[in-house]
């Protein structure tokens, strides 16, 4: 396995980051500095010396209506998009780690929404939803809906395919008046006002992060 992937699935940093902690002579296999490229067997002593420990933070913001998924604290990113119509919860992160773990679809991890449509729901709407719906020759996995009235529901899906609910909803002869994501795994919004963020620690980290590393 190369070094890079070796301490990217360690955990110890993304590949990137690996390559740099190579460059700047800070990894060592077997008591020898490492090379891009080197190949690490099971049984090899792998050390990373003298490196900065970063330090990695998470939050939870309120997208607003209106803007583009872009995070509003430097350094940060996003875990997922949420279109310009849409707003609600995102993850900004500084942890590169996770970003394939919470994005890449053979992975399971719930997103809910709080979803209003501008005409009156269809009676077998929930059953179509749930069962999955062709969109564009991709059949969506399963997913979970609860119907709160006439003109709202909640979805919890497990995938994220661009414009999902959407797509899906347009196909079954619904049109969307408001999408609001409300929850990411444990990370719930709550009452956080739009636009505004705040740090996830604690036990809730705890418990998001060991889903995920």
């Amino acid at each position: 396995m190369r070094i890079n992937k070796y301490l990217a699935d360690k955990k110890i940093s993304t590949r990137r980051g690996a390559d740099e902690l190579i460059k700047n002579k800070k990894v060592f296999i077997n008591g020898k500095l490492a090379e891009l490229g080197s190949q690490v067997n099971e049984n090899d002593k792998v050390e990373v010396r003298g490196a900065e420990q970063k330090k990695y933070q998470y939050f939870a913001y309120n997208k607003p209506i209106g803007i583009e998924t872009d995070s509003p604290k430097v350094g940060f990113f996003p875990l997922g998009r949420l279109d310009k119509a849409s707003h609600g919860l995102l993850i900004l992160t500084n942890d590169g780690r996770i970003t394939d773990q919470l994005l890449n679809p053979k992975y399971i991890h719930e997103k809910e929404y709080l979803v209003r449509t501008s005409n009156k729901l269809r009676s077998n709407f929930k059953a179509k939803m749930e069962a999955g719906v062709n969109i564009e020759g991709y059949q969506t996995k399963p997913c979970k809906v609860k119907i709160l009235n006439d003109f709202e529901f909640r979805v919890t899906l497990t995938e994220g395919k661009k414009h999902q609910i959407r797509r899906m909803c347009a196909n079954l002869f619904q049109e969307i008046a408001d999408l609001k994501r409300e929850r990411i795994m444990n990370i719930k919004l709550g009452n956080l006002k739009p636009n505004a963020r705040r740090e996830i620690k604690g036990e809730e980290l705890e418990i998001f992060l060991k889903s995920l590393l």
